[in-house]
Order: structure tokens, then sequence, then C-alpha cells
């Protein structure tokens, strides 16, 4: 059976005199006289067999049907709106990704190039975690530090990561670290989200020590660019630092891992699940993933 619906130019019309509680301010809307309005809300009504306004001479009033009648629709046509605009601007506006600096430096910009529409990309960085609120911080989409619900927003986990210590290539050979307990000799940076080092000494066989003192940075990324800078040892996630560490500005110390957990997902609003432009980034996010993992698994079948 086909889909059952009334005359839309008659639903624009009711819509429309609900929003204004007048027929003149609708027809003004619509482009239409106030007689058309009233002809087309009278087949509308005829068309569901109640009565959606009372006329009250020159005034009107929506009814108890007519009002929740009307606050469905408008939801409905204000999505319907979205949606159409959202396809009719994909092929030319930009799209505008909001994350951190140590994300969009170290994971996103060294492979936008295999992104199809890499080059309408516009990044905005956050000095802090950004912001999920849709409404004011100008995005399309947010990549967010771990997995935290927003009311409203879709959260969909993309990146879980272990860590491990890492250390400049200077630095090491001029403090000759081979062992784990050669770090309890040296500056240790820690994190103020998530800081792991004890997780981390228990991992290496060691029971949890009295930690060196070293500075706390307000996350993962700008303790990872001090070690890089020769100011001590990071707990590094993997996923954030393979690059550096082919580059060779970084060295990975020891086997040991601590335990994966959550490190970022993909928001954006629930009322734009169906963009095409943060389905086609989402996808695009999930398979450069997919391709991380593949070459991980890989390196440990051949290693």
């Amino acid at each position: 059976m086909g889909r059952a619906f009334p005359p839309f130019a008659a639903v624009r019309a009711f819509e429309a005199a609900a929003r204004h509680l007048s027929f003149k301010a609708a027809a003004e809307e619509l482009c239409l006289s106030p007689s058309a309005v009233s002809h087309q809300i009278r087949a509308l009504e005829a068309y569901l067999d109640t009565q959606l306004f009372e006329r009250r001479g020159n005034a009107i009033a929506l009814t108890l049907t007519g009002r929740g009648y009307a606050g469905k629709l408008t939801g409905l046509l204000n999505a319907f709106e979205e949606s159409t605009r959202s396809v009719q601007e994909a092929g030319a506006r930009p799209f505008r990704v909001l994350c951190t600096p140590g994300f969009a430096a170290r994971w996103l910009v060294p492979r936008l190039d295999r992104l199809s529409f890499g080059d309408r990309v516009r990044l905005a960085v956050s000095t802090g975690a950004p912001s999920t609120d849709f409404a004011s911080n100008g995005s399309d989409l947010v990549i967010q530090w771990a997995d935290a619900p927003v009311p409203g927003v879709v959260t969909e986990p993309f990146m879980s990561s272990w860590r491990y210590p890492v250390i400049s290539p200077a630095l090491r050979r001029r403090e000759g670290v081979s062992v784990p307990e050669d770090l309890l000799r040296l500056r240790l940076m820690h994190d103020e989200t998530l800081d792991a080092w004890g997780e981390w000494f228990r991992a290496a066989g060691m029971a949890e020590p009295s930690m060196p003192r070293g500075p706390v940075f307000p996350n993962c990324e700008l303790s990872t660019t001090a070690a890089e800078q020769g100011q001590g040892v990071a707990l590094a996630y993997d996923m954030m630092v393979r690059g550096t560490l082919a580059s060779g500005r970084l060295e990975r110390l020891f086997d040991a891992v601590t335990m994966p957990v959550t490190i970022y997902s993909v928001a954006y609003p629930e009322s734009r699940r169906d963009d095409p432009m943060i389905r086609a980034f989402r996808d695009w996010i999930f398979a450069e993933m997919a391709r991380d993992t593949g070459a991980v698994d890989r390196a440990v079948a051949t290693g």
C-alpha cells in the first residue's frame, strides 16, 4: 500500500497559519491570498474530517486537535527543509570540522588528501575539549574526546588505543635508557586526563613506584609534544604517535602497554544524521581506522 498524505499545499498553509495564528500572515509568507489560505485549510479539514481552527470573527484559534497536529508538522517541515538544504549545498559549501590541534596535526591532516572532498574541509581547532553545542560552535562535525553521550548529538567512537612511553632520540642516548627502572630518574610528563603511569609501570612488571616529579599537562597531546622537544618522557597513545615514531622525532620505550581505551569519537547533530557530507566524512574516518588497524594486524602477523 502506498502512503496516504494530505495535499502538501494544504499542509503548508495550515502549518504557517498555525504558527502565526493568522491567515493574513500565512498568506504573506506563502505569497498567497488570505482566501486561498483559508480554502487550503478547509480542504485539509475535509481530508482529515476534523476541525483544526475555531473561527472567532476576524480571529482564529487552534482546536486541541489542531494544536497537536501543528506541533508535529512544524518539526517535520523544519527537518524536511534542513535535509533539502543540505543536499542542495553539499556540492559547494565547506565542511567544518572542530577538533584539537594535536588530533589535526598528528592524525587528520596527514591523510586528508585521501578524502574525496578533503579540499573543502575547513578545520577549526580548540585548545580544550571541543564544544558539542552545535548551535554555537560553527561546525558540522566535532572530533570529541572519548565517548561521553550528549543529548541531541550522535556520538560514535572510532579510535581506541593503548599507551607506552616515548622519548626523543637525543634524550634517550644522553640518559642511557635501557630498562623501565631508568625512567624513575627522568622527568615524566603527566596528563590531567587519564594519567596512566601507574598502570604502565604495573604492566612493565614493577610495583607502582613513587612517581618522579614532572609537569602536568591538560592533555596527552601537549605532553607528547613536550617529549618531542626533549623535555622528558611522555606516555603516548599508539594511534596518535605512529607518524611521529616513523619520522624519528620520537622513539618508543619497551614492549609493555596499558589497556586500550576509547580516545576519540565523531559527534554530529542527531537532526543531521542523514546529511550526505556528514555520512561521507564519518564513513571515511572509520575506513581510515580500519586501514590503520589492518596495518597493525599485518605487522604483528609478520613480525
